[in-house]
């Protein structure tokens, strides 16, 4: 695809001729005297703060104390630059739209300071595939990927022959208008999750409490919740523990581990025939308990799940559907009980069979709460479709308005 006005061939260019890369340079990290409270320092960028759609999040960001900010004045951020990710999460790429404070980077990330090229069609073109292949096959063999300033330096880039870059800015412009589309669509998602802890924090007795704040009218004579333990109302069952050499490219089935719950890009398989209770089908409620806690009702075909899985059945007398969002509001509880990032930790066995909850004697009742809180899921999961059709439609548009790389 190619916008009517413009033509002829695009030529390849080195990446290092293009821009100005800094980065800090044999520094192995920060002492704790350098991390300073927010208003005491400057943003320091860290991989966790790139979203998947190219952008920067500075809700929660590491500050740097003023003096080590100053020590490094090359890598003090600017608007209009790329910032790209080194190692770890290595070729997450941003382009710097606003900064709403002064910024650096950690010793993960290199700035990319356009020269040469228009800012925002660098960082488009950072993240096209033609690009990303390049930084796949520059990585280095270690445990830990890393990608080289020198390496970064020597990626070819296609650029349109066009001396006023107008069409480097028409097709940075095309996909900018996308990207906040898509930006928009996400804020909209964030807030029906925030609709949905809302209700849930209504829907559900308050710590110390035996009713809820809002209870269907035709419950408001039921008298109070009881008391339980998580494993009373639910049986939770352990997945299977692999070794490396069990996991298969190809196989029967696909081996469900924790990241599939996001993403469908990478699976392990295996040719194994285990007891059933080792197997999860469609509709089978599942309890994600390593790296990132909460449930899910598994929606594909027969898969195994992996050890950092259980498998959660109701007990008699508890409504699967209301088990799923009483799990849902007890992990939100069980995370602001948590003062150190309870996403880094993990949960055991015991520990969430032996957590008292709340929940009402009425079977008749837990099905009312369930109907309303799947309600707002099905808005959630709609959403959340909405903006993976977009992403995939960006996708197709970048494939689309860049030509691709001669072998």
């Amino acid at each position: 695809m190619r916008f009517p006005e413009f033509q002829g061939e695009w030529e390849e260019n080195v990446l290092g001729e293009l821009v100005e890369i800094k980065g800090r340079i044999g520094y192995r990290g920060y002492t704790t005297a350098d991390i300073v409270k927010k208003g005491k320092g400057a943003i320091t960028l860290s991989p966790s703060n790139f979203d998947e759609n190219g952008n920067l999040n500075f809700e929660k960001c590491t500050y740097l104390s003023w003096e080590k900010y100053d020590e490094s004045p090359e890598i003090q951020l600017e608007e209009g630059q790329t910032v790209l990710v080194k190692t770890a999460s290595v070729g997450k790429t941003a382009y710097v739209e606003k900064l709403p404070e002064k910024a650096t980077v950690n010793p993960q990330i290199v700035v990319l300071k356009p020269q040469k090229i228009n800012g925002r069609f660098l960082a488009f073109s950072i993240s096209h595939q033609n690009t990303q292949i390049q930084i796949k096959n520059c990585v280095g063999a270690g445990a830990i990927p890393n990608l080289s300033q020198e390496s970064i330096s020597k990626f070819i880039l296609l650029i349109p022959i066009d001396k006023d870059d107008a069409e480097q800015q028409k097709i940075a412009a095309c996909l900018s208008s996308l990207d906040e589309i898509i930006l928009a669509e996400n804020q909209k998602l964030a807030l029906l999750k925030d609709h949905k802890k809302g209700l849930m924090q209504n829907l559900f007795p308050q710590e110390g409490e035996k009713v809820p704040k809002v209870r269907f009218s035709e419950f408001w004579e039921d008298g109070a919740w009881e008391e339980r333990k998580l494993g009373e109302v639910g049986e939770f069952i352990n997945g299977r523990a692999y070794k490396q050499e069990e996991l298969l490219t190809n196989g029967k089935y696909r081996v469900l581990r924790v990241g599939n719950f996001f993403t469908n890009n990478e699976w392990y398989y295996s040719d194994l025939e285990l007891d059933e209770d080792k197997y999860c089908e469609k509709g089978d409620l599942l309890y994600a308990w390593s790296a990132s806690f909460g449930p899910h009702i598994w929606n594909e075909e027969k898969v195994i799940y992996h050890y950092h899985i259980w498998k959660v059945k109701n007990k008699k007398g508890i409504n699967r559907s209301f088990l799923y969002n009483l799990l849902d509001y007890e992990t939100f509880r069980m995370k602001a009980k948590t003062l150190n990032g309870f996403a880094l930790m993990h949960i055991t066995k015991g520990t969430i069979e032996e957590w008292k909850t709340i929940i009402p004697k009425s079977e008749r009742e837990q099905q009312k709460i369930a109907a309303c809180l799947s309600s707002v899921d099905a808005l959630i999961t709609a959403q959340a479709e909405k903006i993976a059709q977009l992403q995939l439609h960006k996708k197709g548009l970048m494939q689309g308005l860049f030509p691709k790389n001669s072998d």
